[in-house]
């Protein structure tokens, strides 16, 4: 018996039909930004894989075209191409960086290495007007990332804007919709660069830009009613964003048919329990399944300290007991899990076309497929940001909504060294006095994400007219746009002076309090 995903919604291909711009990965890191850019344009926008077919294509029926970046050189052996009949299409394309490259040397220019390779913020000046440059300004700061650059045009394209080292810095093609940018539009470093974005895909292309996460809820309800039909849907509950959001559409799509499993893992943030009990058993009304399994994930716990082990052991024993809970639900057909956007990518599906692509946590958990249910994922096409706005629109509260990450291990992951109930206690009460800090300082929602660390050290106190030995807190908080990349947040003074106080005076066996003030990289978000 095995997972499967139905028919009417093969892996990687979206069920939804709006306007729809490709963007064709050439492994860029921030390909995916560039479908979440065109996306604020309310405009739908897939990542596909860099050669899907020509059929595949013309069966999509994209408005705009959309060629990412990616670390190849376009003239090194086995770097990455696409079918040179993708330019007679007469869809408008877009060559970003890479995509400029491939775009000249195929239609017969010449890409060379540059004898000054740019990296970070350049001065662009434009040298000619097009619909494309339509309200940016004659000169504007952007984003360079490249040591190749297109060498000769063969009069086939026309330069729009240059660099002082680089003068085909933006082209379009003299006589079809084809353009290139050598820097990239869609990071926060290039000014007007999502108004470049706005141009290609509204000026360019057509668009209209009648996307919107409202619509996006009809239709998934509808197409959720259509596929369960009176069978019954097992949802796996985490009390994160995800998960929620999931069991909310489809509380609303098949209502008494669903059953939610929450399993309690003694790794959960303080109140977390009680607050999935009264969101889905109270708001929703659904049938909850709630699993008190603390003492048994902290048994198997017991003596480990390794970080990976710990992750293998919680993974292992979530597996076993959401297994045995959903074998006790009778007539379940469908799992449903949140896989996101980010962890899919279009392979086409064609039967002498690629493989698909998706990655491997693929299943809840990690639930081995012996349990023979039919997947739901009804946010596969959705970034984190509109996640959120869907779970607002489903009517789940902010403070859920835009609840900060917290990792699948929980609290297993942030309590360094041995796991037990007492150190468990005090990283969950330093942990919600970090969060009321924040909050009441009006900073939650600037801080992507914060949390406290219990270190397996102790070091040496005073408190009172007594001699102390105990353990360390961590506290971390970062900023960033794509969890990719992240920067320590310079948290106020006053903030950290009470976050401190409040940890050292409230939570037992608590002397000192640090803050982490790494970057990543070099360093990780999370500790462990």
């Amino acid at each position: 018996m095995t997972v499967s995903v139905a028919p009417t919604a093969p892996a990687g291909v979206s069920t939804i039909q709006e306007e729809l711009i490709l963007v064709l990965d050439f492994g860029g890191q921030t390909a995916q930004l560039i479908a979440r850019r065109v996306r604020d344009q309310n405009v739908f926008c897939q990542l596909v894989r860099h050669d899907l077919s020509i059929e595949r294509i013309q069966e999509l029926n994209p408005k705009g075209l959309i060629l990412s970046g990616g670390p190849a050189s376009v003239y090194d052996k086995g770097s990455p191409k696409v079918d040179p009949r993708l330019f007679d299409l007469g869809i408008p394309i877009l060559g970003i960086c890479y995509g400029l490259q491939l775009v000249c040397q195929t239609l017969g220019g010449s890409v060379k290495s540059g004898t000054k390779r740019e990296f970070g913020r350049t001065e662009c000046r434009v040298v000619a007007a097009d619909p494309f440059l339509n309200g940016i300004p004659e000169a504007i700061t952007v984003w360079m990332s490249h040591g190749d650059q297109v060498d000769d045009t063969v009069g086939l394209f026309r330069p729009l804007m240059s660099t002082s080292t680089c003068s085909i810095a933006a082209v379009k093609h003299h006589t079809k919709p084809i353009y290139g940018l050598q820097f990239h539009p869609e990071v926060t470093h290039t000014e007007q660069g999502g108004r470049l974005l706005a141009n290609f895909v509204k000026e360019v292309c057509g668009c209209h830009g009648t996307w919107k996460i409202s619509s996006l809820i009809e239709r998934e309800v509808a197409a959720i009613k259509a596929r369960v039909g009176n069978n019954r849907v097992i949802c796996g509950l985490s009390g994160g964003v995800d998960s929620s959001v999931v069991a909310a559409i489809l509380y609303r799509a098949i209502g008494s048919q669903l059953s939610c499993i929450f399993v309690d893992n003694g790794l959960l943030r303080k109140g977390e329990s009680d607050k999935v009990r009264d969101r889905f058993q109270n708001h929703f009304k659904t049938d909850l399944h709630v699993v008190d399994a603390k003492d048994r994930f902290l048994q198997e716990l017991a003596g480990v300290t390794e970080p990976q082990q710990k992750r293998k052991i919680i993974g292992r024993v979530f597996i076993e007991v959401f297994r045995k809970e959903a074998e006790s639900i009778p007539d379940a057909k469908f799992l449903a899990q949140g896989t996101l956007y980010p962890d899919v990518i279009e392979s086409g599906a064609n039967a002498d076309g690629p493989a698909a692509t998706i990655k491997a946590h693929h299943n809840v958990g990690g639930l081995p497929e012996q349990l023979g249910f039919e997947l739901i994922e009804p946010l596969r096409d959705l970034f984190k940001d509109e996640v959120r706005r869907m779970g607002l629109e489903l009517g789940l509260t902010e403070e859920l909504v835009w609840r900060h990450p917290f990792p699948g291990p929980g609290l297993g992951v942030r309590c360094l060294g041995e796991l037990s109930a007492p150190r468990l206690t005090k990283l969950r009460e330093a942990d919600a006095i970090v969060l009321e800090e924040l909050r009441s300082a009006g900073l939650y929602r600037v801080i992507q994400q914060a949390f406290a660390v219990l270190l397996p050290v102790q070091s040496v106190g005073v408190m009172g007219d007594g001699r102390t030995y105990e353990e360390v807190i961590a506290v971390r908080a970062v900023s960033t746009d794509d969890f990719m990349t992240a920067d320590w947040y310079p948290m106020p003074h006053d903030v950290l002076q009470r976050i401190s106080t409040r940890i050292i005076n409230e939570v037992r066996g608590v002397n000192r309090v640090v803050y982490d003030i790494s970057s990543k990289p070099p360093s990780t978000i999370e500790w462990e």
